[in-house]
């Protein structure tokens, strides 16, 4: 089995890596086999459900596409609307951040559960882009550094303190029921969302079970089709794999034994050529900079880094004892990481685990991201985290 995460992902050319993994996999036989096959590990939990449902803004729930006529119609049925008052594709994510407050960009932003000023490339940039806005509201859990920011900040539950379903990398989606009562005065997400919607004369339903039904009936017939999963069904089988069209129907628990979604049911090669980071070093900023976690602290770290019990230490940047030496660094001692786009003082740690034309930086704290390239994926738009060009002082 071929297993990849966020590092084959996040380049200017990440959809044409993960391509050749796909062709690695297909040229060995692994698709559609027991215990084989490529996966791709997303970064937070659900962030497979999020994209088979339409967290992209250019797809609707069931992985289907904005653009399409037939989905249109098919989903707007669901939801009672005109399907021309469905908009169309909209900017993927760091274009939108990058458009806020500009002449044709939205004026105001409600972010949920999201912390841009530590976690967007080019941060500096974006903190700049979010002073622009008219108005700014967080929902979240704790007073991120995008949250302190904020013109209103509103309190919403956390995993525990509600009901929800997750999908899994193997299309296994599972409950994860309420464990506690939220603060009083403490709402969801959905009341949230639902909140807007009564303001601009629209009813929503804020309880997940109906919601999720909801979901069912709009990706029915769509290659995630969730149309047979139910609250019951999941708790009864411990899980049910999608796609699951009908009530009766057991579930997917392995793609492609039978096909691939092509006319002929055969599989099909995409042929990919390296192009390389789109900023390779030179004489200015000769070293590798690349980012990635660590393993006390979870994303930008906004809940972590409040858990007295791991460590903390901040930021630090890794190098091999080679580049040490070049540039007369000492491990434990500040150095300066600089890109054409900002620069970050942190400690040296002096490890030979790196190559030494590399240096690594965690991003769960601010100012690694200051650094990193916000150049985007032609394909996906995912951002150029995972590279760019530096130098690194002591």
């Amino acid at each position: 089995m071929v297993l990849t995460a966020r590092g084959a992902e996040q380049h200017a050319q990440g959809t044409d890596t993960v391509l050749a993994w796909i062709d690695v996999a297909l040229a060995l036989g692994m698709p559609g086999k027991r215990h084989a096959g490529y996966g791709c590990l997303t970064g937070q939990g659900n962030g497979q459900g999020g994209r088979e449902h339409g967290q992209k803004a250019d797809q609707l729930p069931g992985y289907r596409m904005i653009d399409d006529p037939a989905a249109r119609e098919h989903v707007a049925r669901v939801w009672g609307v005109d399907p021309a008052s469905l908009p169309g594709p909209g900017r993927p994510a760091y274009e939108l951040l990058d458009a806020l407050g500009t002449h044709d960009g939205p004026k105001a932003l409600l972010v949920l559960g999201s912390n841009v000023v530590v976690s967007a490339p080019n941060a500096a940039h974006v903190s700049s882009r979010l002073a622009a806005l008219d108005l700014l509201v967080v929902a979240d859990l704790v007073l991120s550094e995008t949250a302190a920011i904020a013109d209103v900040v509103l309190p919403v539950t956390q995993w525990a303190e509600e009901t929800g379903t997750m999908t899994n990398l193997e299309g296994r989606v599972v409950l994860r029921q309420q464990a506690v009562a939220p603060p009083e005065g403490v709402r969801s997400d959905l009341d949230v969302i639902a909140g807007i919607a009564a303001r601009l004369g629209h009813e929503l339903a804020t309880d997940p079970e109906e919601v999720f039904a909801e979901l069912g009936r709009a990706s029915a017939g769509g290659r995630a089709d969730y149309a047979g999963i139910t609250y019951d069904r999941i708790r009864e089988e411990h899980g049910v794999f999608w796609p699951c069209p009908t009530p009766d129907h057991p579930g997917t628990p392995r793609l492609f034994s039978d096909g691939f979604s092509t006319p002929d049911g055969r599989a099909r090669f995409v042929a990919v050529e390296h192009r390389g980071p789109a900023e390779p070093v030179d004489p200015s900023y000769p070293v590798h900079l690349t980012t990635g976690r660590v393993l006390a602290q979870y994303q930008s770290g906004a809940q972590t880094r409040r858990v007295r019990e791991l460590p903390d230490d901040g930021p630090f940047v890794e190098m091999h004892p080679m580049l040490a030496d070049r540039i007369g660094a000492y491990d434990g001692r500040p150095v300066v990481v600089t890109t054409s786009r900002g620069e970050l003082k942190a400690p040296a740690r002096v490890v030979d685990t790196i190559r030494p034309d590399t240096v690594f930086v965690p991003f769960h704290w601010v100012g690694a991201n200051r650094l990193t390239n916000d150049a985007l994926d032609p394909a996906s738009g995912m951002p150029e985290f995972k590279v760019c060009a530096c130098v690194v002082t002591a």
